[in-house]
């Protein structure tokens, strides 16, 4: 008997959970090998061309699209932010990193999105859905960002793929929850009138309920692009490259200066593309008439 084991353990019984989990890994990994190929082929398909796409134009276009988009969204202060801070990042020996970490984001996070909303929609309208997703989320929500890479390696080996797939997982939970908030939310006497004039469900869902929703589901789009940016880096562990291959590098070189770099890029991309996100939400007329009734109180 070891120094540090109790006398109670020779009492409990010993689940081989880790012998379970390889049986299980390796199940999958022969039976579904073709639908695993298949999902990687289809997210190399979507991140090699927009890869391709924002590091073979010049850096001064793609700053001057952001920064026009910037000037449309939130006016002239924002769009002169972001030239400056992109035009630093452009400086820097890290531009066609930082766009493969754009890249990597924009494409994992409208995948999450796109699973995320509708499964915000059935746990909303669902009572069942909703008591079945709740711990899900919950434990998706507190598992350490870590442990989405594992499965990711296991079942995709090492490269972009795995670190986009779990990026995705990763930044799911707040479209979800933040849909769902949002279609609660919704008045249930603006309900119930749209409901008196005869309106079957799926037109009081589209035509009533997401509309008065789409504020707060646009948080949710702004968190699902925030969770997928700090995932993207910490992805750079499993060689995603970006960005998160350049801090990696720089931690394991103890190499403050390119660390410096890499992270003031991160800083500012995320600040890009938190405002972006967040004005583009204020601009649609159900945000509009929210804000203006909540002044007018």
């Amino acid at each position: 008997m070891s120094l540090m084991q109790s006398p109670l353990d020779s009492w409990l019984p010993r689940l081989p959970l880790g012998a379970w989990t390889e049986s299980a890994v390796d199940w999958a990994t022969g039976t579904l090998g073709p639908f695993f190929d298949g999902v990687a082929a289809v997210v190399e398909a979507l991140v090699r061309p927009l890869n391709d796409l924002l590091t073979g134009v010049p850096a001064v276009v793609v700053v001057l699209v952001l920064a026009g988009l910037g000037w449309w969204l939130r006016g002239w202060k924002f769009a002169l932010g972001t030239a400056v801070g992109l035009g630093l990042v452009a400086g820097m020996p890290y531009w066609e990193e930082t766009m493969s970490t754009l890249a990597q984001v924009l494409v994992a996070s409208t995948l999450a999105l796109l699973m995320a909303i509708p499964l915000g929609v059935l746990v909303a309208e669902n009572k069942r859905a909703s008591a079945v997703a709740r711990p899900v989320l919950d434990l998706m929500q507190t598992m350490p960002a870590f442990v989405y890479l594992i499965p990711a390696i296991f079942f995709f080996g090492i490269g972009t793929v795995p670190g986009v797939l779990a990026t995705l997982v990763f930044s799911m939970p707040p479209g979800v929850r933040l849909t769902e908030l949002g279609l609660r939310q919704v008045d249930k006497e603006i309900v119930q009138a749209a409901e008196s004039f005869g309106a079957p469900p799926w037109m009081v869902l589209l035509r009533t309920k997401l509309p008065l929703a789409l504020p707060t589901i646009m948080t949710g789009v702004n968190q699902v692009i925030m969770l997928a940016l700090s995932m993207v880096v910490i992805a750079g562990m499993v060689g995603a490259g970006g960005l998160g291959d350049v801090i990696m590098f720089a931690l394991s070189q103890v190499e403050v200066g390119s660390g410096f770099e890499g992270g003031i890029a991160v800083v500012i991309l995320a600040v890009v593309l938190d405002r972006l996100t967040d004005s583009a939400g204020d601009r649609f007329p159900s945000a509009r008439a929210q804000r203006l009734a909540r002044q007018a109180a």
